[in-house]
């Protein structure tokens, strides 16, 4: 008889400001889409419940400012993570220009037990905008970069028109599954009992 498990995964959602972040997870998660923008200050986080194969899933996903001057928020957030998604605006090229930034911080931040193989995902966002005329970063090269960083999958989405945006997520969702499998032996313990042992181990990075 096999017990069906729940598992907690944390997603990190990182780009820069403007991206479609906040639009992105809100459209998976509650399938609204709004017009205004609002800059997400700190950090926010939405749950999502999905089942895979024969596991309860839930996602804790975190969307983070993409202002400069909330990034030294970055350690907390970004520790424990199972999957990091990185966001950029297929009609902004600076969006796209930043992602080495943004994908070396996290490594860093995060310090995972293998940068190699810690798994990313990239979303090229905003593609409905213009019938796609005014678009500046190719697929191609979206996939380059993707190709130079491990072939990490790509997934080009619209959170307006709600393109592709299911399919990303169920992906990350997977992908941060796989490698919540190679860490159970980490989470063994409850919750009370891992913040103590941080707490002794002066393992603070400030």
């Amino acid at each position: 008889m096999s017990l069906r498990r729940r598992t907690l995964l944390k997603v990190i959602v990182l780009g820069d400001s403007g991206v479609g972040k906040t639009s992105l997870m809100n459209q998976y998660v509650h399938n609204k889409f709004s017009q205004q923008y609002k800059a997400t200050i700190g950090a926010d986080f939405v749950t999502k419940e999905l089942q895979i194969d024969d596991r309860l899933v839930t996602l804790q996903i975190w969307d983070t400012a993409g202002q400069e001057r909330f990034q030294s928020l970055g350690v907390a957030f970004y520790r424990g993570a199972d999957c990091c998604v990185l966001a950029y605006d297929v009609n902004v090229m600076r969006s796209f220009d930043s992602l080495d930034n943004w994908h070396e911080e996290f490594l860093k931040q995060a310090n995972p037990s293998d940068s190699r193989t810690f798994p990313f995902i990239l979303l090229g966002n905003k593609i409905d905008i213009d019938g796609g005329n005014s678009r500046v970063v190719s697929e191609k090269k979206a996939k380059d970069w993707c190709a130079s960083k491990a072939n990490i999958p790509y997934f080009e989405t619209s959170a307006k028109e709600d393109y592709n945006v299911d399919a990303a997520f169920l992906c990350i969702a997977k992908t941060a599954l796989a490698n919540e499998h190679e860490q159970d032996i980490y989470f063994q313990g409850i919750p009370e009992a891992v913040q103590e042992t941080e707490q002794k181990g002066g393992g603070c990075a400030c």
